[in-house]
């Protein structure tokens, strides 16, 4: 399905910039393999944490990081920084090496970023082959993805800035089991997930070059799950996206905000087109409306404790407000000097 390019910019346009996935497609291409190294290197490093969490990369005002990567009683991270265009390795006992980000294969960028490491005395082993992409071609052999295009890298940064302060707004509204505002860079994504706290039933699998049991685990309690991704794949064009694991009955016949949004069934998932999101009259509205929606309808399809799970929104500086119990429950009885005492 494509969507034409942008019609008018949008009153948040430089909050919300145009992203038409075909106007960059080669470059998205080459950046989501980059990714997928640099994510790798975190996942070879890093402790299992449930759901995978311990492999995602996390966005920042420059870009993306893997945050701290142990290696033995050292520590390093990899930057990506789409401001200066850079990939920067931090070690806890150097000085920071920096390398250019620039119009170059897949193949070359795989072998200067391993020499760095190495240079650092930072000897990683990874799998060399792409997941989660149809015919991949090992990193260190590619020499078919080679675009970069700093306009439009820049462009994707600022759409995931906004994304991201708009997930971890939501997110506050939620007081269960949540993940981190986190960016998967298997299928180049930046999500949130919400947990009912109940087990869900095994994962068929099945994800392209993804082994099952890594999907198996990631999805072993039922999930409500939101967030972005710039187009490629089942779609061409960049969207929100919203779905449920399992999907419960009715949850695809449920209505949700804004009209824009809809249930595409090849995918089990609803959409939010993002250039539909951006050129409303009031975007980040438009976006609160189908996070909410759509996760208050898996949570209801689904049958979630809702009562129990959820809160009022968070605001800057300000406690969340407790029930009077609660708050006697939490009350000392003393201060911290012992006074008071009966």
């Amino acid at each position: 399905m494509e969507r034409t390019a942008s019609r008018t910019e949008a009153p948040g346009s430089d909050t919300w910039p145009a992203l038409v996935y075909r106007d960059w497609q080669p470059t998205c291409e080459t950046l989501h393999l980059w990714t997928q190294i640099v994510g790798k290197i975190r996942l070879a490093q890093t402790p299992w944490q449930i759901h995978s969490w311990h492999a995602t990369l996390y966005v920042t005002a420059s870009g993306l990081t893997t945050s701290p990567i142990p290696y033995g009683t050292r520590s390093f991270q990899i930057d990506l920084d789409f401001v200066e265009h850079a990939l920067v390795i931090r070690a806890d006992d150097g000085a920071p090496r920096t390398l250019p980000l620039q119009a170059e294969s897949v193949a070359a960028f795989h072998s200067r970023l391993f020499r760095a490491l190495g240079d650092f005395g930072l000897h990683v082993t990874i799998n060399g082959r792409p997941n989660e992409v149809p015919d991949p071609i090992p990193f260190a052999e590619d020499d078919v993805h080679a675009a970069y295009d700093p306009q439009y890298v820049r462009r994707f940064h600022r759409v995931l800035l906004a994304a991201d302060r708009a997930l971890k707004d939501f997110k506050t509204s939620f007081l269960g089991k949540s993940s981190p505002v986190h960016f998967f860079w298997g299928s180049f994504d930046l999500a949130v997930t919400r947990f009912s706290g109940r087990p869900a039933p095994p994962h068929p699998g099945g994800i392209p070059n993804l082994p099952d049991d890594v999907t198996r685990e990631a999805y072993s309690h039922e999930v409500s799950s939101a967030g972005f991704w710039p187009g490629g794949g089942p779609t061409d064009y960049a969207a929100f996206y919203s779905y449920a694991y399992p999907a419960p009955p009715g949850f695809d016949a449920a209505r949700v905000r804004p009209a824009e949004a809809f249930y595409a069934a090849s995918l089990g998932e609803f959409l939010l087109p993002y250039e539909e999101m951006r050129t409303s009259a009031d975007p980040d509205a438009a976006l609160r409306g189908f996070l909410q929606s759509t996760y208050a309808a898996a949570a209801d399809a689904g049958q979630w404790d809702r009562a129990s799970l959820e809160c009022s929104r968070g605001a800057p500086r300000v406690p969340r407000a407790l029930a009077a119990s609660a708050q006697e429950l939490t009350t000392p009885a003393v201060d911290g000097r012992g006074a008071g005492k009966e």
